[in-house]
């Protein structure tokens, strides 16, 4: 489901009516005779259906986090907020970037329209630049021929099926995170799809290497082995990017991650 057009649609609609009350059917009425109901409601739900509009468009965007790919940063049932203006101002419902501000840093987590189907939002932590080399071989990123920082840093306990991944600490740009890595999963990549680019890659049976092309990034699920993303179905193209995750706001399931996010 597309919102942001069914929004700007009401948008549209509300407008209509708002202008209509506003400029044409006050002036023809008789005095005291209220508006058709039509009118009154559509015309008094335009100024809130623009403020929503312009600060979703605009601004942040809300997003719950519906899988386990970003886990330990990020758990299912995560409200979060995203920021809509880092990484430039784009027009709503076409995402057209009208003016450029900050472009993604390595060890952002970003919000963007899923290559394969545009329809569908995910979220992953940027890890390649337009032009770096990105190898993850036998579960080790490397950037440009420089291994990416990490250590060993504990267990992370899967409330939902009670069991513990590995967890590392790994220090990608300026960003330092969490990771897991589970130790008895193959390293080869499976099901890779026919993306764009896709003669950009290598597979092997320890991992894959990419050259990040032009106006493209290459983002990871910190759940290294329970995440799909640029390994497998490609690299995510400028104009497809929505936002940088900053904040949790809020989860049915655990009050205090409210604000353990930014």
């Amino acid at each position: 489901m597309n919102f942001a057009l069914i929004l700007f649609l009401l948008l549209v609609v509300t407008a209509v009516l708002w202008f209509i009350d506003r400029f044409f059917a006050r002036k023809h009425r008789a005095p005291n005779t209220p508006s058709p109901w039509w009118v009154e409601y559509g015309a008094s739900f335009f100024p809130v259906i623009l403020i929503v509009f312009a600060l979703r468009s605009f601004l942040v965007e809300p997003f719950k986090i519906p899988s386990g790919s970003m886990i330990p940063t990020l758990l299912v049932g995560d409200f979060i907020l995203v920021n809509k203006w880092t990484y430039g101002i784009r027009l709503p419902v076409i995402n057209k970037k009208v003016i450029a501000l900050n472009d993604p840093q390595r060890g952002e987590v970003m919000v963007f329209r899923y290559p394969a189907d545009p329809s569908m939002d995910y979220i992953k932590r940027v890890v390649g630049l337009p032009g770096d080399r990105v190898e993850y071989i036998n579960k080790r990123l490397s950037i440009n021929g420089q291994a990416v920082p990490i250590e060993e840093a504990g267990e992370f306990l899967h409330p939902d099926r009670l069991y513990y991944s590995p967890m590392f600490r790994e220090q990608l740009g300026a960003v330092e995170h969490f990771v897991l890595i589970e130790r008895d999963v193959p390293a080869f990549v499976p099901k890779v799809l026919n993306f764009p680019g896709r003669e950009n890659c290598t597979y092997t049976s320890v991992g894959v290497s990419c050259t990040v092309p032009a106006g493209h990034y290459f983002v990871m699920g910190d759940n290294r082995d329970a995440s799909s993303d640029s390994r497998v179905w490609g690299f995510v193209p400028d104009e497809n990017i929505v936002g940088k995750a900053f904040f949790i706001w809020f989860n049915f399931n655990d009050l205090k991650r409210i604000g353990s996010f930014h």
